[in-house]
């Protein structure tokens, strides 16, 4: 039997703690959302998001290296393309935990990656960007790539 330090402690008590401090990652997110990215902070925001019709980007955003030099900066320019999704949105890794857990769950079959972008359209997976598709590689192939799928997929 396991036995409570505080009987009076219950979930709603609890602090929610992120992996990464909000001083660190804030700037990183306002980079999307100031290019008009939707951040999405929980599952219910994630499952809205896709379930409207048309096209929808998902952008798994991660404070690593190949996240701030290629991931972000190639999103943002394919956002200049002439045919565009409906809808963009982030979620962040390690900061929203429960939309990233939730959003992933839309991109089976792909293991999890971070940071890594999806185009959906009418809620089902037609283009995936995993981490090794954009680590390495420029924030212009990052906005080919996208814009290709733009193309492809988005009216």
């Amino acid at each position: 039997m396991v036995k409570l330090l505080n009987p009076n402690l219950t979930f709603k008590n609890l602090k929610i703690v992120y992996m990464y401090p909000q001083e660190l990652t804030a700037p990183m997110e306002a980079q999307l959302v100031q290019a008009g990215v939707t951040a999405l902070k929980s599952p219910t925001d994630v499952e809205s998001f896709l379930a409207k019709e048309g096209t929808a980007l998902v952008v798994v955003n991660s404070v690593c290296g190949c996240a701030a030099g290629t991931a972000r900066p190639g999103v943002i320019a394919s956002l200049h393309n002439a045919k565009l999704p409906t809808s963009v949105g982030t979620v962040f890794a390690g900061v929203d935990g429960a939309a990233v857990q939730k959003a992933r769950e839309f991109m089976i079959p792909f293991p999890p990656s971070s940071p890594a972008v999806a185009l959906f359209k009418d809620g089902q997976l037609v283009h995936m960007l995993e981490r090794h598709h954009i680590e390495g590689h420029s924030a212009e192939a990052i906005a080919a790539n996208l814009s290709g799928a733009f193309d492809e997929y988005c009216a």
